[in-house]
């Protein structure tokens, strides 16, 4: 009895170590993406009234983990029973990670700034302050699905690479996938209190020393580093999506000559597929409109 007692635990043991093995290889595979989601969710999270970041944060960050409890099965099932399809699922993804971040830049580069009576006008409706809450939510959350995507196939692609059993993919997948939305989500939650934390220092301090300094540097960093964060999403929605696109349709694979760098292709081919759905929904915008008149 003894003997099969400690077999057991020698089995788990087992199991843990693979797991943990596994788990950091496919964690270095996807650090990449992981960089990418920081950035794009970073840049979702702020741009709110202070009393409201923590409450929109843990808003996207719930929708986060539903995300991957959806996710996760689905993916198991696929690759079980029909592989083919999580190249589709990818490649529809990648689609709408390029027509989100070209129709950022579309917007930075030919919306017209509202001046005078249509800031005031906007300000005092807090209802729309509300659904422009609640949409920032929503985007955050649907982009979060597609990076959650991409991440969690390319940790089971290198889990199925090691050739480990059932349970030790699922586990390991699965704990990377946790790990993604904790550490994701915390830093971003660092950064947008860095202001609080820096008026926090300087009422501490009195206003004299090294800590008022450091509270002068946090708050002052801060709009920068959102700002950056902004530019920086941008470019990794272009990036992901031409990854997406590079790695999974053979047509354009074999097309691009292997001698053109992978982040200039990358980002190439998001700029392009972007446009080319920003032009999709602008036109299929106007049709509908114009079919309700």
């Amino acid at each position: 009895m003894a003997s099969g007692f400690f077999a057991i635990l020698d089995d788990i043991g087992a199991l843990m170590d693979d797991i943990a093995v596994t788990s950091k290889i496919a964690t270095k595979k996807t650090a990449g993406i992981l960089g990418d989601d920081l950035a794009v969710n970073a840049e979702k999270a702020t741009g709110f009234l202070s009393s409201r970041e923590i409450p929109v944060l843990w808003a996207i960050t719930k929708g986060s983990f539903i995300n991957k409890l959806i996710i996760l099965p689905v993916i198991f099932l696929l690759n079980y029973f029909f592989p083919e399809a999580i190249k589709v699922i990818l490649v529809l993804g990648g689609i709408y990670l390029a027509y989100e971040g070209m129709e950022k830049i579309v917007e930075f580069l030919f919306h017209r700034d509202k001046k005078g009576h249509e800031v005031v006008q906007e300000s005092t409706l807090p209802e729309e302050d509300e659904n422009s809450e609640k949409a920032k939510i929503s985007s955050a959350i649907k982009t979060d699905f597609i990076l959650s995507l991409e991440i969690v196939i390319i940790a089971l692609g290198t889990v199925i690479e090691k050739q480990h059993p059932l349970l030790t993919q699922i586990l390991s997948v699965s704990f990377v996938a946790i790990i993604a939305t904790i550490g994701v989500y915390g830093l971003v939650a660092l950064i947008v209190r860095m202001d609080d934390a820096g008026y926090f220092l300087q009422k501490k301090s009195h206003n004299k020393g090294f800590l008022n300094g450091l509270g002068q540097v946090l708050i002052k960093a801060l709009p920068i580093i959102i700002k950056v964060l902004g530019v920086v999403g941008t470019i990794a929605l272009l990036l992901v999506s031409g990854g997406i696109f590079l790695h999974n349709i053979d047509y354009i694979h074999h097309l691009i000559p292997e001698s053109v760098p992978s982040v200039v292709s990358e980002f190439g081919l998001g700029v392009v597929f972007g446009l080319a759905a920003v032009l999709v929904m602008t036109i299929g915008k106007k049709l509908i409109s114009l079919v309700k008149k």
